[in-house]
C-alpha cells in the first residue's frame, strides 16, 4: 500500500491526511524521505554548472521537502499524543536527524558553492529577500562549523549527535514524571476548593481511568490547587511533586543529562572559535552579547525584587494570622496572595473564571484579528489527529484564503506540557503560492461533558499570547521558507505573541467577550476595572520567578560548564538573593526551554527581551487613534507579522516605530518603574 506520508495529499486545503496516517507508517516514511533528502543534497553539491542563486540556494531551500513533510505530522502529533511506540521513534530518529544536519552543514562541496556566491554577492544583482537568505544561509555554514579543520569535523558532528539524542530523553523524562504523579483528593481534600477545580479534578480523575477525583502536575490544574486549597499539607506535597519534575531518581532523572549537555554545548562552542556557548548563540540574537542580557536581567532584578520581598511581609504576617507557623513557604504564597487579591482587588477567582469561558475567548481572539488584519475564522469539518482538536479556514474580508488554523487546547496524559505554537505547514511562494497550516496548543482543565470550559484570566492570556504566534506565521508574505513567519532570533519570535496579549486588556473587548457561563450578562463594568487595575497583581513574585530562570540559563552557558547544575544553580540564586519563599519558574531538571532540544538554551531572557518592544509597540497603538488604529494596524502587519526574518529585527522594528525602544516601557509595563 502506499505511504500516505510519501504523497501529495488530494485533501481539503492539502492537510495531512490524519485518518490515514498509522504509527507503521512513520519509520518508513522517514527512512525513505531521508535518503531522499540526502540524495537532493548531494546533487547541489555535484552539478558541474557553476553556482548560481537558483541552481544552489533554491536548489537548497527546496531540499528535503518531503522529510519536512514527514517530520512536521510526526511531530504534531507526538508532542500532543506521546505513546510508548511514538518515543521509541522520536528515540531512532533524533540521532538520525543529528547525523544528516552535520553531513549537510559539514558537505565541503556545498559550502564550496554557498561560499562562492557569497564572495561575489555583490555582483549577482539580487533583489534584498534573496540577498538575505544568501546571506543566512552563508551564516548557517559558518556557525555550523564548515570552516573547522578535517580533523574536528568528526567530533563536531559526534557532540550534535549527543546532544540531540540527550535533548531526546530529557524531554521524555520530564513527561513521563508529569504523565504518572497524581494526587486523590477524598472529601477532606477537597474542602474549601471552588467548584471548577473540583469538576477539574474530577475530570483528570476520569481521564486517568480512576474513580473521584485527582490532582495532576498540568500548570491548569495544580496551579488553581495550590491557590485554592486550605490544607498546607496538601499544597505542600502537591509543590513538592511539581518542584522534583525531572529530579526524582531512578530513570527518569535529568540532572546527570544536564550536566552533559552543558559540558557538550562548551566544547563545541569552542571548537567554533567562541568563548562559551553565551557568546556563541547570542551572535545571531538582538542582545548580541551575554553582557547586554545581564544587564537586562540586573535593571528588572531589582525593582522586582524589592516588590516580592514587600508582598513576602504581607503574606507571611496572614499566614500566622491563620495560626501557621512560620517561614511562608513556595506553596504558601499563591494560597495567600489569592486570598488578598480578594480583600484587596475583591477579585475571587471562582467568581471570574465563569466570564473566561474557552470559546468566548477564541472569538475575541479571532475578533481582535478581523478588526485589526481584516482577517475571518470560519469552522472547518475536516479529520485531525486527535478528537479534541479544532480547525478554522482563515481568509481575508474579501474571500482571500490565508491559513489553516488549529487548536488543541485541553490537557490530557500524554500530551507535552506548557504551550505552543507550530506549523505543519510554513508559508512561502518560491515555486507557487503555498499558504500555511498553523497549530496553537495549550494544556487547559478539560470540563465534565456538556460544561463549557472556563479560563483562568492567565489562562486567556496565554491563548491570546500564542495566537500572537500563530497571526506572525498566518500573515507571512514572504518567498523562501526560511525565512517565513516566527523563523527570526529568539529575543524577537516573541514580540508578537506578548504584543497580542495587550488586546485582552482592551475594555471594549472584554465588554463583548466576557460573558458569565451560565447568566450570559457581560462582566459588570466595576468587576472590569478591578481586573484591569489588578493586571500587575503579584508582579514581584511572576517576575522574579521569571528572572531567576533566565539568569541561571545565562550564567550556565557564560563561563566553563558546571560539573553540577544543581550546585551552579544554587550558587547563582544565592548570589542574586533569591526569596526563600519563591522557586524558580523553571528549575534546572525540568527547563524544557534550555534542555530540551535547547531551542532557548542561553536565550530564556527572550521574554523580557521582547517585552521591551511589545511594550513600546502597544503604546504606539495609544498615542495613535486606540488599540484598533487601522494605520498602526497596517504597519504592524506590514513591517513585522508579515515580514518573518527577511531584514535584522531592529530594522524591523525601526520600520515600525521610528526607534528602537529602552527599558522604561517594560518597567513601566509591569509596574516596577517605582518599585526598586
Amino acid at each position: 500500500m502506499t505511504n500516505p506520508l510519501l504523497t501529495d495529499w488530494d485533501t481539503p486545503f492539502e492537510l495531512p491526511p490524519f485518518g490515514a496516517i498509522e504509527d507503521a507508517h512513520y519509520q518508513p516514511a522517514f527512512d525513505a524521505a531521508l535518503a531522499e533528502a540526502r540524495a537532493e543534497t548531494q546533487a547541489i553539491a555535484d552539478q558541474e554548472a557553476p553556482a548560481t542563486f537558483d541552481n544552489t540556494i533554491k536548489a537548497l531551500e527546496r531540499a528535503g521537502h518531503r522529510l519536512g513533510q514527514v517530520l512536521s505530522v510526526f511531530y504534531t502529533v507526538s508532542g500532543v499524543d506521546s505513546t510508548e511506540e511514538r518515543q521509541a521513534l522520536q528515540r531512532a530518529f533524533s540521532p538520525k536527524l543529528a547525523e544528516y544536519s552535520s553531513w549537510v552543514a559539514l558537505h565541503e562541496g556545498l559550502f564550496a558553492r554557498v561560499d562562492d556566491l557569497y564572495q561575489r554577492r555583490d555582483a549577482l544583482d539580487l533583489g534584498p529577500e534573496e540577498a538575505r537568505v544568501l546571506e543566512l544561509h552563508h551564516r548557517y555554514f559558518r556557525r555550523a562549523g564548515a570552516l573547522l579543520a578535517a580533523e574536528k569535523r568528526g567530533r563536531l558532528a559526534e557532540i550534535n549527535e549527543e546532544l540531540a539524542n540527550l535533548g531526546t530523553a530529557f524531554g521524555q523524562n520530564l513527561l513521563a514524571d508529569e504523565r504518572d504523579w497524581s494526587m486523590a483528593l477524598d472529601a477532606e481534600g477537597l474542602k474549601g476548593l471552588p467548584q471548577f477545580l473540583v469538576d477539574a479534578a474530577a475530570s483528570a480523575a476520569q481521564e486517568k481511568g480512576v474513580e473521584g477525583h485527582v490532582v495532576t502536575l498540568s500548570r491548569s490544574l495544580i496551579v488553581p490547587f495550590l491557590q485554592f486549597s486550605p490544607n498546607r499539607a496538601l499544597r505542600q506535597r502537591a509543590f513538592e511533586a511539581w518542584a522534583a519534575r525531572g529530579a526524582n531518581g531512578g530513570e527518569t532523572d535529568n540532572r546527570g543529562l544536564c550536566a552533559q549537555m552543558l559540558a557538550l554545548r562548551h566544547e563545541r562552542a569552542q571548537m567554533l572559535g567562541y568563548e562559551n556557548f553565551a557568546a556563541y548563540k547570542l551572535e545571531t540574537e538582538m542582545a548580541k552579547t551575554p553582557a547586554n542580557v545581564r544587564g537586562l536581567l540586573n535593571d528588572v532584578w531589582a525593582p522586582a525584587k524589592a516588590a516580592a520581598d514587600a508582598d513576602a511581609a504581607v503574606l507571611t504576617a496572614m499566614l500566622e494570622a491563620d495560626g501557621e507557623a512560620g517561614p511562608l513557604e513556595p506553596w504558601d504564597w499563591r494560597y495567600y496572595s489569592e486570598k488578598r487579591r480578594v480583600a484587596e482587588h475583591d477579585l475571587d477567582e471562582a467568581l471570574l473564571k465563569p466570564y473566561f469561558q474557552l470559546d468566548r475567548m477564541i472569538d475575541a481572539a479571532f475578533d481582535c484579528a478581523a478588526r485589526l488584519f481584516g482577517l475571518s475564522f470560519a469552522p472547518i469539518e475536516v479529520e485531525l489527529h486527535h478528537p479534541d482538536v479544532r480547525a478554522w479556514e482563515v481568509t481575508r474580508r474579501d474571500g482571500e484564503h490565508v491559513a489553516v488554523f488549529l487548536g488543541d487546547y485541553f490537557a490530557r496524559s500524554g500530551k507535552r506540557s506548557g504551550a505552543w505554537c507550530s506549523a505543519i505547514r510554513a508559508q512561502q511562494r518560491m515555486d507557487r503560492e503555498v499558504r500555511p497550516h498553523v497549530v496553537n496548543v495549550c494544556n487547559f482543565a478539560k470540563p465534565p461533558a456538556g460544561a463549557p470550559a472556563l479560563l483562568s484570566y492567565d489562562d486567556a492570556r496565554t491563548l491570546f499570547h500564542e495566537f500572537g504566534h500563530a497571526l506572525h506565521q498566518m500573515l507571512s508574505d514572504v518567498t523562501f521558507e526560511s525565512i517565513s513567519g516566527t523563523s527570526v532570533p529568539r529575543d524577537f519570535v516573541e514580540l508578537p505573541s506578548q504584543l497580542y496579549e495587550h488586546w485582552l486588556e482592551v475594555p471594549e473587548v472584554l465588554q463583548k467577550f466576557a460573558v458569565h457561563a451560565e447568566t450570559g450578562e457581560a462582566m459588570p463594568q466595576a468587576l472590569m476595572e478591578r481586573v484591569l487595575a489588578a493586571g500587575n497583581y503579584d508582579i514581584g513574585h511572576s517576575t522574579v520567578e521569571y528572572v531567576a530562570s533566565a539568569m541561571v540559563d545565562l550564567e550556565f552557558h557564560d563561563g566553563p560548564p558546571p560539573a553540577d547544575p544543581m550546585q551552579k544553580q544554587a550558587e547563582v540564586l544565592e548570589a542574586m538573593g533569591m526569596p526563600r519563599a519563591i522557586t524558580m519558574r523553571h528549575a534546572t531538571p525540568h527547563f524544557a526551554h534550555v534542555f530540551s532540544g535547547g531551542y532557548y538554551a542561553a536565550s530564556y531572557y527572550s521574554y523580557m527581551w521582547s517585552e521591551m518592544m511589545d511594550a513600546d509597540a502597544f503604546a504606539a497603538f495609544e498615542e495613535a487613534g486606540g488599540p484598533f488604529d487601522a494605520e498602526m494596524a497596517k504597519a504592524l502587519e506590514a513591517d513585522i507579522l508579515s515580514a518573518g526574518g527577511r531584514d535584522e529585527p531592529d530594522v524591523l522594528y525601526t520600520a515600525f516605530r521610528g526607534r528602537l525602544p529602552g527599558i522604561e516601557a517594560l518597567l513601566k509595563g509591569r509596574g516596577l518603574d517605582d518599585a526598586a
